[in-house]
């Protein structure tokens, strides 16, 4: 909605639904006058302050979890960039005008995440419906009743966030192991023939989407390299697993291949036996110093970008095929030559570098594109800490990347 004609202040008060604004790091950027009745508390007490200093927990009652509760949902939300529902929280909320007094409250809260333009996460949207008349309405002759349904709904909502903390333990486990076997498998970067060549790796932030990414380099003779990168689908171990094996396989081919066409077609032959690898994205660039040449062909990968010593870049994408397995029937796939100036660059990435939510592709093309020729004149190494800085700045990367700039 961008109609210039509307108010969306004056609409945010206005929500009948009780609706705070927060900071990913849990303080109040807004709220509206619906949240303000309900919690009792003014705007003026809430926005600037840390949630938890505005409504502590209970000290005097452990029952009394429901901020704990909403810090881990919120949490989760910042992190994952999902929505989450909570159970029905109990709340105890301290009267202000007279302190060491706690109302028992039932609110049944929804946390949405907010994404900014590079697609992370910049503020929660948390609304809450207020449901402690309900609660309450079930005393007189079912107070029984209602206490004892009370209990079971504290004891499903703390088995559920037990649940969710040992879930999200887990998959920070796999996480660690994962990145851990994907660090075992990648090369180390090195000397490679008359190569300068800078290697990053950068995990996601706050994501499992890790692991699917990978590079390759090999020396074929003293005057000859090959350099690649891939983008296995999925993440964590099993994305390691089959990263390894197509890495390994595209490296053994490119030595025995008579160029990187044939070594992506024999790679596409070999992932139809691996389970995971469909759909798997390779680029493969012979680099022939004594003919100044870049031999190169893409399966469904982002195109290469070739930095001129000009400061120019040209992206290299006049070889580009369906990525691994995507053809009913394997078919020759395209090859392309370009010619090199000596102190020119070859950069080689993954789409985390430069895709974004709700951008065009395009888009982050150009970002990467200017950025190269802003600091054309840089080393690979700072050349590839600075793209790095700049492309992933905030927390950017929401999938895993792998960055490989070659000073030819």
């Amino acid at each position: 909605m961008t109609d210039p004609g509307i108010d969306f202040e004056q609409v945010f008060q206005a929500l009948p639904g009780a609706v705070a604004l927060l900071r990913t790091d849990l303080v109040y950027a807004d709220a509206n006058e619906a949240f303000c009745r309900m919690s009792g508390r003014t705007r003026e007490q809430l926005i600037g302050r840390y949630l938890f200093d505005v409504f502590p927990d209970n000290p005097n009652d452990e029952a009394a979890n429901g901020m704990r509760n909403l810090e881990m949902s919120l949490r989760r939300v910042a992190d994952s960039g999902e929505p989450d529902t909570m159970a029905l929280q109990r709340y105890d909320v301290e009267y202000q005008d007279r302190p060491g007094e706690w109302d028992e409250r039932y609110w049944s809260p929804v946390n949405v995440p907010v994404l900014g333009p590079e697609g992370n996460v910049v503020l929660l949207v948390h609304r809450v419906e207020e449901v402690t008349q309900l609660i309450r309405a079930q005393g007189g002759r079912e107070g029984d009743r209602a206490k004892v349904l009370q209990a079971e709904l504290y004891t499903r909502a703390r088995e559920l966030q037990e649940v969710n903390e040992r879930l999200r333990q887990a998959h920070a486990r796999e996480r660690e192991v994962a990145l851990a076997l994907q660090a075992a498998m990648l090369p180390v970067p090195g000397p490679v023939a008359r190569s300068r060549v800078a290697v990053r790796y950068q995990p996601a932030v706050g994501a499992l989407n890790v692991c699917g990414d990978w590079y390759d380099l090999a020396e074929l003779t003293d005057e000859r390299i090959a350099v690649a990168v891939g983008d296995v689908v999925g993440h964590g171990l099993r994305a390691a697993g089959v990263m390894g094996q197509l890495r390994s396989a595209l490296s053994a081919a490119v030595r025995v291949a008579d160029g990187p066409a044939s070594a992506l077609e024999a790679l596409g032959l070999y992932s139809r036996s691996v389970e995971g690898a469909e759909s798997t994205s390779a680029v493969q660039v012979v680099i022939d110093y004594d003919s100044h040449t870049l031999t190169y062909s893409s399966a469904g990968h982002l195109p290469p970008m070739l930095l001129h010593t000009d400061g120019s870049v040209e992206l290299l994408d006049k070889a580009t095929d369906p990525p691994l397995g995507a053809r009913p029937e394997p078919a020759p796939r395209p090859e392309a030559v370009i010619p090199f100036d000596e102190g020119a660059a070859l950069v080689l990435y993954t789409d985390g570098l430069i895709e974004r939510r709700g951008e065009d592709i395009d888009t982050g093309l150009r970002r990467l594109a200017d950025c190269l020729t802003r600091h054309a004149s840089a080393d690979e190494e700072r050349l590839a800490d600075t793209v790095l800085a700049e492309l992933l700045s905030g927390g950017a990367n929401s999938d895993d990347t792998a960055l490989v700039i070659v000073r030819l």
